[in-house]
């Protein structure tokens, strides 16, 4: 199976060092330290109230660009902190692409919890998915692949649910993925949306509380049920229900089933392509359970 995608660049403290020096040396002389090399960004933690995000492969710089654009609003909106740009770097002769400084969360990955630990978070999480989804403005960016009518995802989640070894409950899963493919299709605004909502980018305060979200590298438009997935990635059973019902009136029958379809797209996608990602594994095996348990 396919794994973490390799680097067009790899970006290095030196690089790091030398763009803080050039763009703004108010900050170079900050303690530089990597926290995170993921599939799309390089992030770099910068004194203790900063980061430095810089794209790793070519496919991520429009998602730093993205970031950079609709942040902003997101954090005026947002009942907890996110990383909000506070520098817009540009590329030089030692880095081809834009990079952002940005504003540190502090917290733990909710992704290193428990169930029971995350039980803290519902509210503070709908809180900040109520202020999220919001019509999106012309111009946010429409992923192909998030947001969008589940049909679009079908062809992928049949192929991955084709690997029985890995999905031995195939041909259940595929029963529920048919329940939530039919479900009617979000017919109100394109809504502005975090895109990769799962526990890895969820922050937790020490008592359990949400401290912060983070990684907006998919923020766009569509349908908000990609958000609302989390509840499965995030939550057992009994607290999913306490994550539904503190939306209310607010997200139709309907928009919960998608967002159940969404948890199996994104739960396949964790298990299909993480081998050599554990806590990404992690929340794959985690969402496929809570899938299954409905």
């Amino acid at each position: 199976m396919a794994g973490m995608p390799p680097a067009t660049v790899e970006v290095s403290a030196a690089v790091v060092h030398a763009l803080i020096r050039d763009q703004r040396p108010d900050l170079a002389g900050r303690p530089l330290v990597r926290v995170a090399n993921g599939w799309d960004n390089a992030t770099f933690r910068l004194g203790d109230d900063l980061a430095v995000r810089l794209p790793r492969r070519d496919e991520a710089v429009p998602l730093i660009l993205h970031e950079q654009r609709h942040l902003p609003g997101i954090a005026r909106r947002s009942p907890v902190p996110v990383p909000e740009p506070v520098h817009a770097g540009q590329a030089t002769s030692n880095f081809p692409w834009p990079w952002s400084i940005v504003r540190w969360v502090p917290g733990a990955a909710a992704v290193d919890a428990g169930p029971a630990d995350r039980a803290a978070a519902v509210d503070g999480l709908a809180a900040f998915l109520r202020s999220l989804h919001v019509p999106a403005a012309a111009g946010v960016p429409v992923n192909p692949v998030r947001g969008v009518p589940l049909m679009d995802r079908n062809a992928v989640v049949l192929e991955r649910l084709g690997d029985r070894e890995r999905y031995p409950q195939s041909s259940e899963l595929r029963a529920m993925w048919a329940e939530a493919r039919g479900a009617p299709i979000w017919d109100g605004p394109a809504m502005m949306l975090h895109g990769d909502l799962h526990p890895a980018n969820i922050l937790l305060a020490a008592d359990g509380s949400v401290a912060g979200v983070i990684d907006f590298g998919d923020v766009g438009a569509g349908d908000p049920a990609v958000d609302l997935a989390v509840g499965w990635l995030m939550f057992d059973a009994g607290t999913r229900q306490r994550f539904i019902g503190a939306f209310g009136s607010s997200m139709d029958r309907a928009t919960w089933t998608r967002a159940r379809g969404w948890a199996l797209v994104l739960s396949t996608a964790m298990l299909s392509n993480s081998d050599d990602n554990p806590p990404m594994f992690s929340v794959g095996e985690f969402g496929l359970r809570q899938v299954l348990a409905g």
